[in-house]
């Protein structure tokens, strides 16, 4: 079992950053491929960043490239989503998850192959 609680969410202007933690219990986060997705309303769950278990190949989509940085803290079982640049379109409930499959060297790009979840945290973004 893992559990995980996403923090770090809130109201932020156009161009601000913030910085989302997932800490994770039951497990440590270094045993899985882990990832953060966002929902809008009226929107498809989409993946905005994932980290292969090892933690050499990271995936983001091209509207967080170069903006959004996933990474993890081993020592304090937390993984992070630094969001830099952010723009009003950012703006939904960020969730993060892990993949309990036993891969090593892949990210994990679709939600229904994560077997955890976070309960989300909200990012607004004005303009």
């Amino acid at each position: 079992q893992v559990q995980l609680v996403e923090s770090g969410g809130g109201l932020v202007q156009a161009g601000g950053s913030l910085r989302l933690s997932c800490a994770a219990s039951g497990r440590t986060v270094g045993n899985y491929a882990m990832g953060w997705f966002r929902q809008a309303p009226g929107k498809e769950r989409e993946v905005v960043a994932a980290r292969s278990r090892e933690g050499s190949k990271t995936y983001y989509p091209d509207s967080v490239k170069g903006r959004f940085t996933i990474s993890r803290d081993n020592t304090k079982n937390t993984l992070y989503l630094q969001m830099n640049s952010l723009k009003p379109e950012d703006t939904a409930v960020y969730y993060c998850a892990a993949d309990t499959r036993p891969t090593y060297y892949t990210v994990t790009l679709y939600a229904n192959s994560y077997d955890y979840w976070g309960q989300g945290t909200q990012v607004t973004v004005s303009s």
